[in-house]
């Protein structure tokens, strides 16, 4: 391969960041320098930690690219890095082309600017001309569907109007590497549909995008290549197939964990924590196996500092099969129930009848809500569901063997044509 056919190098990379495990934060400085008189000599231990660890690796002009791996793997420090927004430790990177980069939702936006200012200032901050702006802005318009909108100063959009309006300026300003996140979770399926098929027009005109994804479809519709990151450490770059065949052998099965109390791999503001969880029988026993039409309770244990501030408690749990395929999600609020927590700690739990699952084990996950505002989310779910073949028809039959993981019931019965009625 030739240097001229190179669109991304990266040599050696590595990034490391300072954690403090016995941080005490103080809300003055009177009360930080008390604290220093008190414990004059008290050591506050630290610990490095490597984010990215001798990453190295090319990519061609032209190619498409998806970067997978569990959360925390490194993907979004390496896309970081790309795009010049963090500095590596050590190491090197040489890109040769302008880079569009779409990292998280609203990254480049200044909040009290306007829709139509933000994408003048977004595509100044790509390096674009005010005159190549104006050629693309009503594309960016049309393709984002802010056009309503557009003179509204950007903190009153929502996130998915953010995410749509910030991909849209990134596609549209014609980056020779198109760099994108997992934003793309943000939008509707129709959206995301759009923005999968721009970035295979942005490929086809020969340019180059870097993609990361927890959608397995997703990257293997649209990439050639596939790069496996694995506790900030390269580890497999190769086809797309073979890749996603690596990383859900080897990486996707350990990351179900339970021990919710030491995850760090999760969001929300902490007003309530989830701290394990299991499935249960209806007489409360933990059970390992439950058969598909049996009654089961999910149940959530917490912990939270305030009960007060838990009043109007929104919680859910998902279900999920294979490579993150989303089979089903769940709210107290879908069936018009409130839930006001009364202990700091203890256990939130919902039944339900006739599971209607298949054989098989499913990835369970949760997500809390206060006030309309993120609570807690442990993002690599928080256990899983093993579902042995049961008697879910109350007939001795289990679906003819069936894989679909869905069981449904219905009534089958017949009707005769009406021979009097004219057909067109």
């Amino acid at each position: 391969m030739s240097s001229s056919d190179i669109a991304v190098a990266v040599r050696g990379l590595s990034k490391s960041y300072t954690i403090a495990h016995n941080a005490v934060k103080h809300t003055t400085a009177a009360e930080a320098l008390l604290s220093k008189l008190r414990n004059p000599f008290q050591k506050q231990e630290r610990e490095t930690f490597w984010a990215l660890k001798d990453v190295a690796f090319d990519i061609k002009k032209g190619d498409v690219v998806g970067i997978i791996g569990r959360n925390g793997a490194g993907k979004s420090t390496l896309l970081k890095i790309l795009s010049r927004i963090t500095e590596p430790t050590t190491g090197k990177i040489a890109l040769y082309g302008r880079v569009g980069s779409l990292l998280e939702v609203g990254t480049g936006f200044h909040p009290e600017l306007t829709g139509r200012e933000n994408i003048y200032l977004n595509g100044a901050i790509l390096g674009m001309s005010k005159r190549e702006i104006a050629r693309q802005f009503d594309a960016i318009v049309d393709f984002s569907g802010t056009e309503q909108f557009l003179d509204t100063p950007v903190k009153r959009y929502s996130s998915g109007m953010y995410v749509r309006l910030a991909f849209a300026v990134a596609a549209h300003l014609n980056p020779e590497i198109l760099i994108v996140d997992e934003v793309l979770a943000v939008g509707d399926a129709e959206f995301q549909k759009k923005c999968l098929g721009k970035m295979q027009d942005v490929a086809h005109s020969g340019r180059t995008v870097i993609f990361v994804s927890h959608n397995m479809a997703a990257v293997e519709a649209l990439c050639s290549q596939c790069i496996l990151m694995d506790h900030g450490k390269l580890r497999q770059q190769d086809l797309v197939l073979p890749t996603i065949s690596e990383y859900q052998k080897c990486i996707l099965q350990p990351a179900i964990s339970t021990n919710l109390r030491s995850r760090e791999d999760r969001s929300g503001n902490g007003q309530i924590r989830l701290i394990d969880f299991r499935i249960e029988d209806t007489k409360g026993q933990m059970v390992e196996v439950v058969r598909s039409g049996q009654d089961v309770v999910f149940a959530f244990e917490y912990m939270t500092a305030n009960v007060e501030a838990t009043r109007n408690l929104e919680i859910g749990f998902s279900l999920g099969y294979g490579d993150h395929n989303l089979l089903s999600v769940f709210y107290n609020t879908f069936v018009g129930q409130q839930i006001d927590l009364i202990h700091k700690e203890g256990w939130i739990k919902c039944r339900v009848d006739n599971l209607p699952l298949s054989a098989g084990k499913y990835l369970v996950g949760a997500r809390v809500f206060i006030a309309s505002q993120e609570a807690d989310w442990p993002r690599d779910g928080i256990g899983e569901i093993v579902v042995e073949a049961g008697d879910y028809y109350g007939t001795g039959q289990v679906g003819h063997g069936s894989t679909a993981p869905l069981l449904m019931r219905g009534d089958w019965f017949t009707e005769e044509n009406d021979t009097g009625l004219i057909r067109i």
